[in-house]
């Protein structure tokens, strides 16, 4: 196996050996404190582009200082418990930035491997149950396909998130089996559009029906509606001309390079230096 110095040229290792590897480099990222949030606004359609509130991506560095992305490690620990203490720590941070700054609201990711993980459950009992606002400034996102594969435990966890006070955010939208039904089965408080219908949208009139549909949907059942993927100055204008209420992507702003925690004086500092 790689020495973990070596752990970010990983692209040529057989598959099994670059899963360990990460695995290994994600793990002693946790043990060593080396994991944060990113963050990316989310801005509100209209002329004047107000942000709504921003997204936590989660990010580890490698003992050399480099950032990593999530697209480059979770899918080894998806299916491991290392997704699950990861979702603890972006969880635990987002709150600690929404106790420090209620002017904030902001969005935390989470796997659907820690839907009613006991430990997840109690760090958001316990950190919102003597300040209800940070509850309010809270939307916990997972991906549609997370919420589709077990819907009964599903339906209990937003139960459990909402009776908490947190808003409940569906992601990628459209890129699993969706189905109408989904929207009344599951109370979502937002939909997030998976960028495959963004992409290009002011020049594909077939996009631009789905899309339309999709808003018209979540407009009927109170759903508030992003979009994401938004990288041009015609997508914007597109998806707010057929009704959407927020849009995220490069075009508003990337997730910050270097990721943000709070230092143990309650204030906002980078997560590290770069080396």
């Amino acid at each position: 196996m790689p020495a973990i110095h070596d752990e970010f040229q990983l692209m040529a290792a057989e598959p099994d050996l670059k899963t360990k590897a990460i695995r290994a480099m994600v793990n002693s990222a946790i043990a060593e404190g080396r994991v944060g949030l990113a963050f990316q606004p989310v801005v509100r359609s209209g002329t004047r582009p107000l942000i709504a509130f921003h997204e936590g991506l989660i990010r580890i560095r490698n003992r050399e200082g480099q950032t990593i992305a999530a697209g480059d490690f979770i899918p080894a620990v998806e299916n491991t418990s290392l997704v699950q203490a990861l979702d603890r720590i972006a969880l635990q941070k987002t709150l600690d930035m929404l106790q420090a700054d209620p002017r904030q609201r902001l969005s935390v990711n989470m796997s659907p491997n820690s839907i009613n993980d006991a430990e997840w459950m109690g760090i958001l009992e316990r950190n919102t149950r003597d300040n209800p606002t940070t509850a309010d400034r809270l939307i916990v996102e997972i991906t549609e396909s997370g919420t589709m594969d077990n819907p009964d435990s599903t339906v209990q966890f937003m139960e459990f998130v909402h009776n908490i006070g947190c808003s409940f955010a569906i992601d990628d939208f459209g890129a699993g089996s969706t189905a109408f039904s989904h929207f009344r089965q599951f109370k979502f408080d937002m939909v997030k559009i998976d960028g495959q219908f963004i992409t290009g949208i002011d020049q594909n009139r077939d996009n631009q029906v789905l899309v339309e549909a999709m808003v018209k949907i979540c407009r009927h059942f109170d759903m508030y509606t992003v979009a994401e993927f938004i990288e041009t100055a015609a997508e914007s204008a597109m998806v707010q001309q057929l009704g959407i209420d927020a849009m995220q992507g490069y075009y508003y702003g990337r997730s910050a390079k270097m990721p943000i925690c709070l230092n143990t004086n309650g204030q906002l500092a980078p997560f590290a230096q770069s080396s």
